[in-house]
């Protein structure tokens, strides 16, 4: 497939640069696949599209403030990082950092935290990889683990596409008030592992899961942690070219039950019991599990707590065949991004075209921050 078949016109103008308030008020594109059809809505009417029976798939993915603002101990160097992923050695992790070849081996790094305040929390360069810094985090007089140093000194790590939207338009938000909104409403604090947020539940609010368990609507919970790599546009011609990034993830033992007895059910989509997977992040979990995760000697598959916990670099592209999931929540996407390509895979590309015609032309918000389509 080539990679000019995830282009589309963009009016730059379209990037939501905060969240619709009330988050029910953000606008819904229903695609319909059988009927060919598309209609408009809005977040607060999802209970007209979902079913009793039917299952949403929730990422409960924590995010880390991971955007790091830095200063030199020697130099008074200052800097920006993004903390990806912890390595095989305890506090150590791999980080991008601006401006990277003014700082060596052995520099000491103070952290700026989101009130503009030096801490004593440090980040220590420790060596270098192809793509970014090897860092070992350490704690000042507060002491804690790495989501507690972050959680008082690190930053939101918003898209780099709000950001420039709102420094083009000369928009200031308080970093604690980003924190709050780029967080959904059902994050598990103990799973804090994102550094970019599964941006589909930031529609969900307590209210609304509630009025759709009263309507018969069941959840269950997987939890992938969103790397870097979500950004990171095709740059190559052939999209089976990309190198996906790793992203760790786990589904456990409650939600692997669901998926088993669906898996030796007769037709639960007849019976209208669809899983309704919220945000492309919960589509790669479920289908990134092994085709023999319920076979009869599958059992050293399974961690001991029930789950299973794995490594995922799953490219989903058209001719995909989708195992588990019957409906997609989700935002609207960059163009040339591997989360174009997946919805294209389970909309239709010429559909999927469509769909995103019809939101630039009617003005729909983009990307984190903005409206969603739920594709049926």
């Amino acid at each position: 497939m080539q990679t000019t078949q995830l282009d589309y016109h963009f009016d730059e103008t379209l990037v939501a640069t905060t969240p619709v308030h009330p988050r029910e008020d953000a606008r819904l594109m229903v695609v319909n696949r059988s009927l060919q059809t598309i209609e408009h809505a809005s977040i607060g009417d999802l209970a007209r599209y979902i079913d009793a029976g039917d299952r949403l798939i929730l990422n409960r993915s924590s995010v880390l403030r991971a955007r790091v603002l830095l200063e030199s101990n020697d130099t008074q160097r200052t800097t920006e990082g993004l903390l990806l992923e912890a390595t095989a050695t305890a506090d150590h992790w791999r980080m991008l950092m601006k401006h990277s070849k003014r700082f060596a081996v052995g520099n000491v790094m103070t952290l700026r935290n989101a009130h503009g305040a030096l801490t004593d929390d440090t980040i220590h360069l420790v060596a270098r990889d192809r793509e970014a810094w090897i860092v070992r985090v350490e704690a000042g007089a507060g002491g804690g683990s790495l989501a507690q140093i972050l959680e008082r000194s690190g930053h939101t790590p918003l898209p780099p596409y709000i950001l420039s939207a709102r420094k083009d338009a000369q928009l200031e938000i308080d970093d604690d008030i980003d924190r709050v909104e780029y967080e959904t409403v059902y994050a598990d604090q103990l799973q804090r592992g994102s550094i970019a947020a599964p941006t589909a539940g930031l529609h969900f609010t307590h209210e609304l899961l509630a009025t759709l368990a009263a309507q018969g609507v069941t959840q269950s919970e997987v939890v992938l942690h969103v790397g870097a790599g979500t950004f990171k546009p095709i740059a190559c011609d052939d999209l089976h070219d990309h190198v996906m990034h790793h992203e760790s993830f786990m589904v456990p033992r409650d939600t692997l039950r669901v998926l088993e007895s669906r898996e030796f059910s007769t037709n639960p989509r007849a019976r209208g019991q669809r899983l309704i997977a919220v945000g492309t992040t919960s589509v790669r979990a479920l289908e990134s599990l092994p085709a023999t995760i319920f076979a009869a000697n599958a059992s050293a598959e399974i961690a001991h707590d029930g789950a299973y916990h794995g490594s995922t670099q799953l490219l989903i592209t058209p001719g995909h065949n989708f195992r588990y999931v019957d409906a997609l929540l989700t935002n609207f996407h960059l163009p040339r991004s591997t989360l174009l390509a997946l919805v294209g895979a389970f909309a239709g590309m010429e559909l999927m075209h469509e769909a995103y015609a019809t939101a630039v032309r009617m003005r729909y918000r983009f990307y984190s921050y903005g409206d969603a389509m739920l594709i049926v």
